[in-house]
């Protein structure tokens, strides 16, 4: 929200907000351009006929007194996706969708864009190194790239946001449940995507991955009258600790071209192809493509080196579901075969600390030689959601060394004693560790 305030202040419009709670970065930002509300907390007198719209975002409720007052005077109200549309209705809107790789997938969409110099307007939910801003919005891009998530619109509209955005390009990276709060069963959870499939038009472009079972029937059976592509893992190889895409379509003097990436992993492979594929629908080359490509390090938090010396490495990633921790640990794996990889992963979203739900992480840490799972209960008492016990997630993972840990400081402490000799360590969650500084951490 604070980077769509941005977005329109840049683009002229004069912009107010309110919220109960702002935190950084959020709140430097907002403040460097004069956006920070004077106080915290709702303010019905705000909203008055003068204001030409109000937009809604996901986190206020059904009863907030600002939102009541603009219904009572009739005020044109928009969720964040209804007004991103609004917004883009006359451009090619590309819309990642899928259960994992949306952000990354989209930041590759954009840099490649970027880096040929070809205007486009966005959202995507990390931060972008040469990015200022989130979200932009203007006048003159032809194109919008959407980070499609499959969560709810807002409090008054049950629709999932990546159906409001009407995609034109439309990819589906995997289908994995989520947001059981939301989608109760995986059927219903399944049939998001296929709605958001069937969508796209005729005249459009169908991305999605093979290599996904799940996703690859739906493909199969929905009623898609877009074009359809298929992808999967791009070729490559690994040397040196250093992930190169092999072109054998492209001949040097006889040989293959192999283009070196500053980024590595299976799925990361697999997004690269996703990206492709949207960048030709847009008119970018195959050539174009590879290029660009190169430079390309990553979104914030998406497999995000913090600290490494000659024998240690340290990373940082937003992985929290079951699909995207098994990914990012065969990942790290893969590209350290010879180093022991500690993996450590926050239970934090809601679906993670139901138990219901927790069954499904079953086989995801395997790969790790070491497997640690942390949980704050103050969370989950914050969530309202019943207790969990260290011997549910026990259960659940599947791991007879697993190591269970509700503590910061002592989660803190057992980390710090690890021998950092030939080690990877990976920190995976959508939370913060109950507060873990986890740079300082990685530089020790």
């Amino acid at each position: 929200m604070h980077n769509l305030a941005l977005a329109l202040h840049n683009k002229g419009y004069q912009i107010t907000g309110s919220d109960d709670e702002i935190f950084e970065p959020a709140k430097s930002r907002l403040a460097k351009y004069a956006l920070l509300p004077n106080k915290i907390g709702w303010f019905p007198e705000k909203i008055t006929t003068a204001l030409d719209a109000v937009i809604l975002g996901m986190h206020a409720r059904e009863d907030n007194p600002e939102l009541l007052k603009a219904k009572t005077l009739g005020i044109k109200i928009y969720s964040y996706p209804e007004f991103l549309y609004e917004q883009s209705r006359d451009k090619t809107r590309v819309v990642v969708g899928g259960s994992h790789g949306k952000t990354t997938i989209t930041a590759m969409i954009i840099h490649t864009l970027q880096h040929l110099n070809m205007d486009c307007d966005y959202m995507v939910g990390a931060q972008l190194e040469g990015f200022d801003v989130m979200v932009k919005l203007s006048d003159k891009a032809k194109i919008m790239i959407i980070e499609g998530d499959e969560y709810l619109t807002s409090p008054i509209d049950r629709r999932p946001k990546f159906h409001v955005y009407q995609p034109t390009i439309g990819i589906v990276s995997g289908i994995a449940w989520d947001h059981i709060n939301v989608f109760p069963t995986f059927e219903f959870y399944v049939d998001q995507f296929r709605i958001f499939a069937e969508m796209i038009p005729e005249n459009g472009s169908y991305i999605y991955c093979m290599d996904d079972v799940v996703l690859q029937e739906m493909s199969n059976h929905a009623n898609i009258s877009a074009t359809k592509t298929g992808y999967g893992v791009h070729p490559h190889c690994i040397e040196d600790g250093i992930t190169f895409l092999n072109l054998p379509s492209i001949k040097t003097g006889g040989n293959s071209v192999k283009i070196p990436l500053q980024i590595f992993g299976k799925h990361n492979l697999a997004n690269i192809n996703a990206a492709r594929l949207a960048c030709n629908a847009v008119g970018v080359s195959d050539e174009q493509f590879y290029s660009a490509i190169q430079t390309f390090k990553g979104a914030n938090n998406r497999l995000e080196l913090l600290h490494k010396n000659e024998t240690c490495a340290v990373f940082k990633d937003f992985a929290h579901s079951p699909s995207k921790v098994k990914a990012t640990v065969e990942a790290l794996k893969m590209q350290f075969p010879n180093r022991k990889l500690v993996a450590c992963m926050e239970l934090h979203t809601f679906s993670s600390l139901t138990e219901k739900f927790l069954k499904q992480y079953a086989g995801a840490m395997n790969c790790a030689d070491v497997g640690i799972v942390f949980f704050s209960p103050e969370t989950v008492a914050h969530k309202k959601l019943p207790p969990i016990s260290p011997e549910m997630i026990f259960n659940a993972f599947l791991r007879n060394d697993l190591e269970i840990y509700h503590n910061a400081k002592q989660l803190e402490e057992r980390i710090l004693k690890t021998c950092c000799v030939e080690t990877v360590f990976a920190f995976m969650s959508s939370g913060n560790f109950d507060g873990l500084d986890l740079k300082k951490i990685a530089k020790r």
